[in-house]
């Protein structure tokens, strides 16, 4: 089986074989990028882990800067968008990250129709010369025969042409949708962009704090007020209490005054 395919392929012309090493090139380079997305996802969740819990900056470009965005918006709005902060830090630093991402996910795509493109390529091109076998003068038998041999020949080249793309075009999207279920590259950059969002909810400064303390200020400032005018007035009601005792012992004292010179009239 090998063999078979080996001399299908020796039969392919150059532009034939251009196309399958395009198509090879395709897949070879989605796979690199689907190894590159896998490290660079895996950096920066390393980054995010070992930095999460510590008072100090992360190392990647990128995580320093959805922070310092994230407690500026802290800052300005009692409720910061905060995967919007996110979002624009991953297309601002991590812009290499993103397009390859949009690689791997047009590859498969792309190499079924580089494949598709060598199939068409290699059946015009044997129809073509059928037609220009049929279209031929016949001269000698044998020249008839080398003729139809020769034209047969290169018809079958544009055959191989077309099922060797087609073959290399199909096992290729095969192997990188296998890829894709194993390694999802959107997947993991979704989960990481949930766990940045996580660190920023628990780590950095509630939105709001510096308002809800000032409330807090205000609040105790109005129940002491209360309180001060509630001693106010009970120190007034005392104040009422006292005089009025203060104005019956008086009287009482006049009236023990007035008791001697009654007896003495009398």
């Amino acid at each position: 089986m090998p063999n078979t395919i080996l001399d299908g392929l020796s039969l392919v012309d150059t532009t034939g074989r251009l196309i399958l090493a395009a198509t090879l090139a395709s897949l070879l380079a989605a796979v690199g990028a689907h190894l590159f997305l896998r490290m660079r996802y895996a950096d920066l969740e390393g980054d995010l882990t070992e930095t999460g819990s510590e008072d100090r900056q992360f190392s990647n470009a990128a995580l320093r800067r959805i922070v310092q965005d994230a407690e500026r918006a802290a800052r300005r709005s009692s409720e910061p968008n905060t995967q919007a902060i996110i979002e624009d830090g991953f297309r601002a630093e991590l812009g290499s990250l993103l397009a390859a991402e949009r690689f791997v996910r047009a590859a498969t795509g792309l190499v079924l129709i580089l494949g598709l493109l060598g199939t068409f390529y290699g059946l015009t091109m044997s129809i073509g010369r059928l037609v220009h076998l049929l279209a031929a003068d016949g001269g000698g038998a044998a020249d008839v025969s080398q003729a139809v041999t020769r034209g047969l020949t290169d018809a079958l080249s544009g055959m191989a042409v077309a099922f060797s793309n087609s073959l290399f075009g199909v096992g290729s999207a095969v192997a990188l949708t296998l890829l894709g279920v194993v390694n999802n590259v959107t997947d993991r950059r979704t989960a990481l962009m949930v766990q940045i969002e996580t660190y920023l909810d628990r780590q950095l400064p509630k939105p709001g704090a510096g308002s809800q303390g000032a409330s807090d200020s205000v609040g105790d400032f109005a129940a002491s007020v209360t309180r001060l005018d509630g001693a106010v007035a009970r120190f007034e009601t005392a104040l009422q209490r006292f005089s009025a005792s203060t104005k019956d012992l008086r009287e009482i004292q006049l009236v023990v005054a007035l008791k001697p010179d009654d007896r003495d009239r009398s």
